[in-house]
């Protein structure tokens, strides 16, 4: 069976266990979190390195734990890496981390690719290199540690809510209690690392870079699930469009009919370091 191995641990988080369960607590939310949907199905989380987008994916990891204990993640990842061309899932194995080995449904994954004939297709090998869904794994193994995992990696195409709805058919199909989080950083700005700067520096990039996230975060929160890769692809704003896409479609799917927006920050309001030049927008949202 395939077992993934890391691929950042030592870089985006801590490679040894005592430090990843550190930082973990650390990224833990301290303060209540806002009014939840009585029931969570699905959510958005970001995917820099933990120092940075940590404590804004930990809320929507809380808010489920809030709401339940799933016995799988489906992790829509972004494709940052691999030329798949289709929904690419990890069907069985394991993904190991710092904290152990994270089981793959295995029965899902099948129920998944039935559902899903001629829009997903079974391939282990595109989630090598591929950061986007390794970063929340660890998250799900410390709060949830009987929940298992079922990675997908969705690239940014036509195809991105149809696999997302047939996630949620075949979540009906077995009666899995399963949560599916999308994994996708938003404005990538900044002239020197993305060459991507139409409003300049400082404030004035800042302010800008906030209404260009806020058109995809009303896009989640509104379920316009067809609209989302259109939108990321004409005014980049999110690096996991397809993920994103996926995931509401498959909350809308299973029964969501809004999305609740817990956090919204980017790096540089994270750690400010003179003017505002490259930063990258993060935003948390449970369906």
């Amino acid at each position: 069976m395939p077992i993934r191995h890391p691929v950042v641990a030592g870089q985006f988080y801590p490679a040894d266990r005592l430090g990843c369960i550190r930082m973990i607590e650390q990224c833990l939310p301290t303060e209540p979190l806002p009014d939840l949907p009585q029931r969570i199905v699905g959510g958005v989380v970001p995917h820099a390195g933990w120092v940075y987008s940590g404590p804004t994916a930990a809320k929507v990891f809380a808010a489920v734990r809030e709401r339940g204990e799933p016995e799988t993640f489906v992790l829509c990842s972004a494709m940052h890496r691999w030329g798949a061309t289709r929904p690419a899932v990890f069907s069985e194995g394991a993904w190991i981390t710092p904290l152990g080995e994270a089981e793959v449904d295995a029965d899902l994954a099948q129920a998944v690719l039935e559902e899903g004939r001629g829009i997903l297709i079974d391939a282990p090998e595109a989630h090598e290199g591929e950061h986007s869904a390794e970063v929340q794994v660890p998250f799900i193994q410390y709060l949830f540690p009987r929940a298992r995992i079922l990675p997908i990696v969705v690239p940014p195409a036509d195809q991105a809510v149809a696999a997302g709805e047939a996630v949620a058919r075949a979540i009906a199909r077995t009666g899995k209690r399963a949560v599916v989080i999308g994994s996708s950083d938003l404005t990538h700005y900044g002239a020197m690392y993305y060459g991507f700067a139409p409003a300049g520096t400082g404030e004035r990039a800042l302010e800008w870079a906030k209404a260009n996230d806020a058109r995809i975060i009303d896009l989640m929160l509104q379920m316009r699930a067809e609209e989302i890769v259109p939108e990321a692809a004409s005014h980049h704003n999110a690096c996991g469009g397809g993920a994103i896409a996926a995931t509401v479609g498959a909350a809308r799917a299973l029964g969501a009919r809004k999305g609740t927006l817990l956090e919204y920050t980017n790096s540089y309001y994270v750690m400010p370091r003179g003017p505002a030049t490259d930063f990258v927008g993060y935003a948390a949202v449970v369906f």
